[in-house]
């Protein structure tokens, strides 16, 4: 999905190249140059960041770790789970895809989203993380 998003850039990023092609102010190659370009840092961008996102689940806390210019580390205590939903939006049911997210007390990122996962995989990552605040909390956690 990233790479799609990165392809779509780069497409959206590269039309005013071809648009000053189109009057005349600069050569044919320097659309497909400046595509080329944007579209090779987007997939790297993507590709990082696929590599470097992850999350954890231990007793006292979901783990989630991310990011590739500005690593980010976020601990969500269980006992802070207010609710758990699994997101399928249309891109990504158009690849097989859906997400969890986790709506947590608080004022500033009052949720977190963990992407990519299978329909079933979100599905049973909502039950766990369900099943866990309720059992870090008592019944009324989630």
């Amino acid at each position: 999905m990233w790479i799609l998003r990165a392809a779509l850039v780069a497409a959206v990023l590269t039309a005013p190249f071809a648009g000053a092609v189109y009057l005349e102010r600069l050569p044919v190659w320097a659309p497909i140059a400046a595509g080329a370009v944007f579209l090779t840092l987007g997939v790297l961008h993507a590709v990082l960041r696929y590599r470097r996102w992850s999350y954890e689940i231990r007793e006292d806390a979901l783990y989630l770790d991310r990011g590739v210019i500005t690593q980010v580390r976020t601990t969500v205590p269980l006992v802070r789970i207010q609710h758990v939903d699994s997101r399928r939006g249309p891109i990504e049911r158009s690849v097989g895809l859906a997400s969890c997210v986790v709506y947590t007390a608080g004022s500033r990122g009052a949720d977190v989203r963990i992407p990519g996962l299978t329909p079933g995989g979100a599905s049973d990552l909502r039950e766990e993380l369900k099943r866990l605040a309720i059992r870090a909390d008592g019944e009324d956690a989630v």
